[in-house]
């Protein structure tokens, strides 16, 4: 049963190292997505939004 530890600890390493590797890989796809946008689109809606609202 000794074995049995080893194998789902190095499971969990490999997981772990699976969604590090995930998480990086869509930061990146993230960041990338960013840039390709002109800057007028990369505010945030809801702070544009309330401007227009309060200056009617």
């Amino acid at each position: 049963m000794a074995k049995t530890g080893s194998k789902s600890e190095s499971r969990e390493a490999r997981l772990a190292k699976a969604l590090r590797a995930n998480l990086r890989r869509r930061k990146a796809q993230s960041r990338g997505r960013d840039e390709d946008r002109p800057d007028d689109e990369k505010g945030e809606l809801a702070d544009g939004a309330d401007k227009d609202e309060t200056s009617s």
